[in-house]
């Protein structure tokens, strides 16, 4: 935080709880023997007046030890700018020492599996659980508890891989992320040139097409997605290009999401692990996720 935000805080954290103690103290009368006080000049239905009775002690004591708490709490804590509190406690360092204290009695757990193979681990009926916990906490959100995956998530269950499936290519995704990079080709083939180019990916996997679109969009097809998705359109692990003639889509293969692939492009991203996980819990999760497509 810069130190003009922090300043900033500071100041208004400060001027609050004055100007809070001031507006209690200005307006409290506290009074215990039961004297009624002032009425505001109020009247309703002729003869309800509406009174200016004082706080009961007892609620002006509790706002007093409020204020008491809060600047306790505010020397005590960080919760002014960047002063970081007497304690020098911070979610982070506490978030820290909760890790390594977990890692301190679960680590062997994991570290006991670091020196076998992947296809071995990828047996282990312990590991596997293990390995399934880890997918749940950091995968499910996107590829669905079962990795089953979902529109524009991979389904991890099969043997269809964007950028491989060996055990090195899994990894490498694991630890260093996956960044799609189709682009969008609206502005260079125009819509009848979309037209075109779906009606020949689509002739790709064996569908019935449109001869004359078909020849047009292979034309295009070999100035622009030839480069990544080869001559044949089974496409490039190095580039994670897809297959495009067999029958699994990422983003779906009707017309209508062929079409607006060429459209608008695809963009997405597989975050990297490397800095979340150790090397042994990547291990088991590369392990888990090598057996899927076996156990699928």
């Amino acid at each position: 935080m810069s130190t003009f935000w922090s300043a900033w805080i500071i100041v208004l954290t400060a001027f609050t709880i004055i100007a809070t103690s001031w507006l209690l103290f200005a307006t409290s009368k506290m009074k215990d023997n039961g004297e009624q006080g002032s009425t505001t000049g109020h009247v309703y239905d002729d003869n309800i007046e509406e009174y200016n009775n004082p706080l009961p002690a007892w609620w002006m004591y509790m706002f007093v030890a409020s204020i008491v708490f809060a600047i306790g709490y505010l020397v005590m804590y960080p919760g002014m700018g960047n002063y970081p509190g007497i304690l020098g406690w911070s979610a982070v360092g506490q978030m820290e020492q909760q890790i390594a204290k977990a890692e301190q009695k679960y680590g062997p757990m994991f570290a006991k599996y670091a020196d076998m193979p992947v296809t071995e681990v990828s047996q282990n009926k312990q590991a596997v659980k293990m390995g399934q916990r880890i997918f749940a906490n950091n995968c499910a959100q996107c590829h669905g508890s079962d990795g089953k995956g979902a529109m524009g998530f991979p389904n991890l269950t099969d043997e269809d891989w964007l950028y491989g499936g060996s055990v090195e290519q899994i990894k490498a995704t694991i630890v260093n992320g996956r960044n799609a990079a189709m682009p969008p080709w609206q502005d260079v083939l125009k819509d009848k040139g979309i037209d075109q180019v779906a009606e020949y990916v689509q002739s790709l996997s064996g569908r019935e097409t449109d001869p004359v679109l078909a020849d047009a969009g292979q034309k295009h097809y070999q100035t622009l997605c030839v480069a990544c998705h080869g001559v044949d359109g089974k496409g490039n692990q190095a580039l994670g290009a897809p297959d495009l003639t067999d029958d699994v889509w990422l983003y779906g293969g009707s017309p209508l999401m062929i079409k607006h692939t060429l459209r608008s492009g695809r963009k997405g991203s597989m975050p990297a692990f490397k800095d979340t996980l150790n090397e042994d819990k990547i291990h088991l999760l590369n392990a888990y996720v090598y057996g899927l497509s076996k156990r699928g």
